[in-house]
C-alpha cells in the first residue's frame, strides 16, 4: 500500500477529529506507512503522537492556511503518496496539492448539503459513513463510481474499559431523579431548540435532568433560557469534555435530538456501555436504531421525543431489549472494521494509479 498523507485540520476535539484519531492508531497496528499534517498542540496530534503515528504539526490557524498546503507539499516531495482529507478545509488544501500522479480521496462526515460540491468532485473517491451521507452526496453530484461507504467506528473495549466519572459531580446536581444525557457540540444542527420543549412536556409529571456535555454557540443562549423558565436546575449546560465516554455510565438515557447526523459514533458509545437511546430519524443515526421504532422520533417534534423519552424511563422491558439490540448493533461498528475498510478504498485506489 502506498504511503498515506492524512490532512486535518484538527482545530478542535469532536466527532471527526476523534474518528481520524481512531483510523490512524488501527492503520499504525497494521503496518501502513502513513503521516497525519494537522494543528500544531491539537489534541489530535498528541493522540496520534501517543500511538506512534507520525506527525507533522503545523501553525493551522486559519480555515486554508497556506502553512498547511505548504507542509503538505512538502511532505509529497518526500515520495509517492495518496492524500486523505478528513475535513473541509483539508479537501481544498489536499485538492490543490494534489497532482496527476498524487490522488486525493476525502471523508465527507455530514449528511447535509455540500457548500462547494465541485470540489469534492474531483476525487479519486469520497469516503461516506453512512448510508444517507452515500445519498447526500449523490444529490450534490459526486458520482456514484466515486463514492465509498465506511461507516465511522469505535473501540469498543476501550470504550467498555473506560474509568468510570461520576456525572454528577462532574455536573454539580443532587443525588435523585433520572439522568438524560446529550453529548453534541451546541449548535442549532444538533436540534437544541427541541431539548427545553420536551423537557418542558416531561416536568413536572417526572424527576428528570437533562445534562447536556458539550460546547457550542448556543450553549450561553440556552443557559439563559433555562434560567428565564426556572428550570435551570433541570436543563444543565457544564460545557466540554474531553473524553464524555467516562461519563455516560452515569446516564439512564441518551438522546440524540439532531436535525442531521452523518452517523452518531455518540450513540454507538453509549449503547456500548448498555445505555438505551433515544433519537430523531436523522440521517445515519436510523442506520444505528432502525431495529426498533420505539427509539426513533421524527425531527422537531418536541412531544413525540418527550413521549418517547417517557416511554424510555417508565417501561424496563422496552429499555433492555434496546439494550440487547445496540449490543448487536455496536460489533458491527468497530475502529478495526474501519480501517479494513479504509485500507480497501486506499488499494483501490492504488490499483488504479
Amino acid at each position: 500500500m502506498t504511503r498515506i498523507l492524512h490532512v486535518a485540520s484538527g482545530r478542535e476535539w469532536r466527532g471527526g477529529q476523534r474518528q481520524t484519531w481512531l483510523l490512524v492508531r488501527e492503520l499504525q497496528a497494521l503496518g501502513a506507512e502513513q503521516i497525519l499534517v494537522t494543528q500544531r498542540g491539537s489534541e489530535l496530534a498528541r493522540r496520534a503522537r501517543t500511538a506512534g503515528v507520525p506527525v507533522r504539526e503545523v501553525s493551522w490557524t486559519i480555515g486554508i492556511d497556506p502553512r498547511a498546503w505548504w507542509a503538505v507539499r512538502r511532505e509529497l516531495g518526500r515520495g509517492p503518496a495518496i492524500l486523505h482529507a478528513h475535513d473541509g478545509h483539508a479537501v481544498t488544501i489536499a485538492r490543490w496539492a494534489s497532482n496527476a500522479h498524487t490522488p486525493w480521496i476525502a471523508t465527507r462526515r455530514n449528511a447535509t448539503a455540500l457548500r462547494d460540491p465541485a470540489s469534492w468532485r474531483s476525487a479519486a473517491r469520497v469516503v461516506a459513513i453512512s448510508h444517507a451521507v452515500r445519498e447526500q452526496l449523490l444529490r450534490d453530484g459526486v458520482e456514484a463510481r466515486r463514492i465509498v461507504v465506511v461507516p465511522s467506528g469505535i473501540d469498543l473495549e476501550a470504550t467498555r474499559t473506560t474509568p468510570h466519572e461520576d456525572l454528577r459531580a462532574w455536573a454539580r446536581i443532587p443525588n435523585g431523579g433520572a439522568l438524560i444525557v446529550t453529548v453534541a457540540a451546541v449548535d442549532a444542527e444538533k436540534g437544541f431548540d427541541t431539548i427545553p420543549r420536551a423537557l418542558a412536556v416531561l416536568l413536572p409529571a417526572r424527576d428528570v435532568r437533562w445534562i447536556v456535555i458539550g460546547e457550542g454557540p448556543l450553549r450561553t443562549t440556552l443557559q439563559a433560557a433555562a434560567r428565564a423558565q426556572g428550570i435551570s436546575d433541570r436543563f444543565v449546560l457544564p460545557g466540554h469534555h474531553l473524553d464524555p465516554v467516562r461519563l455516560l455510565r452515569g446516564a439512564d438515557l441518551f438522546v440524540s435530538a439532531s436535525r442531521s447526523e452523518g452517523l452518531g459514533t455518540s450513540v454507538l458509545d453509549a449503547l456500548s456501555l448498555d445505555v438505551p437511546v433515544v433519537a430523531t430519524r436523522s440521517g445515519g443515526t436510523v442506520e444505528l436504531l432502525e431495529g426498533d421504532p420505539a427509539q426513533l422520533v421524527p425531527i422537531d417534534d418536541a412531544s413525540a421525543l418527550a413521549t418517547a423519552i417517557g416511554r424510555m424511563l417508565d417501561e424496563p422491558a422496552l429499555r433492555q431489549r434496546c439494550v440487547a439490540a445496540g449490543r448487536a448493533t455496536v460489533a458491527r461498528y468497530t475502529a478495526q472494521a474501519m480501517a479494513a475498510g479504509m485500507r480497501a478504498v486506499y488499494d483501490s485506489v492504488d490499483a488504479n494509479r
